[in-house]
């Protein structure tokens, strides 16, 4: 079975050293020990993997967690997949909220850059 080191995975997946060692605090992530030196094996590099997908679509280390922890190797996982569904749904949500805030404030932006701009021409005249 593959085995890595923390600076081998912090590289392939372009994080430092010390977010892994964050991970690995929070429970995300249990590497073995040979002393002081940490040895990850294949489930950690995946865990790794989908911790950072999660962290792309917005979930939070504690969601990541729940969703990685709820996975059964010979189930069928439909829980996990709900659930996730789930989180996929909330976050868009708020994205759109997040868009639609957006977009209101540009156009108070747009608004007052308007007034600005009237009055001082007004003012050269």
């Amino acid at each position: 079975m593959p085995s890595y080191s923390i600076s081998e995975l912090s590289h392939e997946f372009d994080i430092t050293t010390r977010t892994m060692r964050f991970y690995e605090s929070e429970g995300l992530l249990s590497p073995k020990r040979d002393g002081q030196t940490r040895i990850y094996a294949e489930a950690d590099r995946v865990r790794l993997k989908l911790i950072l997908r999660g962290k792309r679509l917005g979930l939070s280390l504690a969601e990541s967690k729940e969703l990685i922890d709820m996975y059964k190797p010979r189930g069928n996982n439909e829980a996990q997949l709900i659930k996730l569904l789930e989180k996929i749904r909330e976050r868009k949500n708020i994205l759109a909220q997040q868009l639609l805030d957006i977009q209101a404030m540009e156009n108070e932006l747009n608004g007052a850059e308007e007034r600005c701009q009237e009055a001082l021409n007004a003012l050269s005249k």
